[in-house]
């Protein structure tokens, strides 16, 4: 949970991500053990109906829009059109010359295959939540961006930070998606973040036009969130802001002790009405101030919680990128 200026004692510690484990107001606790999640074939079942329902319009927003109208030597045949001065004369087509006594040129669609690059934050706080931890809920979105992207023969790449970047490892077909789903239910998250050292170690690893898909809880300094995501302005971008409805509502009261989730630093606090409130309007902001810098950018910037249908989310992610 974030508590950046939550209280305005606690300054100093603004740039530190915390999680409450403990309340002595309540006796329950909210945090989550540090395996990874399970994906239940239930859910790849739901990724099947979701594509079909979504096929259509997918196709038509989400392919599409990596074809240029260009014309010009690629690979896929668009139409003729009559010769004129400038044409290239080596596209002339001679079987319709020899039928009309005309000239036409080929005319091609020329295509941009993008790859489509999704990471995910596994550090310690985002295993944080209950029914389901804020990882859980961003690899499933995750893997609905690789399923479609599956779907459309794009090229996928999928990866994981914490405390640095792990790539996985490529594989043809669905091969490399069941590959990822077993990597995922066996990753241990934990960790502290080194989100701006992650993100630039794997933009030296781009290197041509593409998608970039970051799940996070960007429970960071506004600067950090900024002066990272602007090194990848060359390329398309969609930011999705994951959070655990405790994270948004804060619907705590009372003597409690905190835990930084990645430094198990603890911190002993008294939650009043008033603080609750000072912490969601600084919460707003937060993301207030993120959607204002990815709209700057030109990025897609989404902020949901878990209790939100994964596929909802996937949906807006998915349709809103031509915004």
């Amino acid at each position: 949970m974030l508590c950046e200026d939550a209280h305005p004692s606690r300054r100093k510690t603004s740039e530190r991500k915390r999680t409450i484990v403990r309340s002595r107001a309540t006796s329950a606790t909210h945090d989550s053990p540090h395996n990874a999640m399970a994906i239940t074939t239930d859910f790849l079942r739901e990724l099947d109906r979701f594509e079909i329902l979504l096929k259509k319009r997918v196709n038509a927003q989400y392919q599409g829009n990596r074809e240029t109208t260009n014309t010009g030597s690629g690979l896929t045949f668009k139409d003729y059109k009559e010769y004129t001065f400038g044409d290239d004369f080596r596209q002339i087509d001679w079987k319709i010359y020899s039928r009309s006594d005309k000239y036409y040129v080929r005319r091609y669609e020329e295509e941009r295959n993008l790859t489509i690059h999704i990471i995910v934050d596994a550090s310690a706080s985002m295993n944080f939540g209950k029914p389901v931890t804020k990882f859980e809920y961003a690899a499933q979105v995750g893997l609905g961006f690789a399923y479609i992207a599956l779907k459309n023969n794009e090229r996928f790449e999928f990866s994981t930070f914490a405390e640095e970047l792990h790539p996985f490892k490529p594989k043809k077909g669905n091969a490399h998606l069941i590959s990822i789903v077993n990597r995922l239910s066996e990753l241990s998250i934990t960790g502290q973040s080194a989100f701006a050292k992650s993100l630039e170690s794997y933009r030296k690893l781009i290197t041509s036009k593409s998608v970039i898909v970051i799940i996070s809880d960007f429970l960071y300094p506004i600067t950090e969130i900024e002066n990272t995501l602007a090194r990848f302005k060359n390329q398309e971008v969609i930011a999705v802001q994951v959070l655990d409805p405790l994270e948004q509502s804060f619907a705590v009261e009372g003597d409690l002790i905190l835990t930084d989730a990645e430094t198990d630093k603890k911190m002993r606090t008294f939650v009043t009405r008033r603080v609750q409130q000072d912490y969601r309007a600084q919460m707003d902001e937060h993301a207030a101030k993120i959607h204002e810098i990815t709209q700057a950018m030109n990025y897609s910037f989404h902020t949901v919680t878990t209790e939100r249908p994964v596929f909802d989310t996937i949906y807006e992610a998915v349709l809103r990128q031509e915004r």
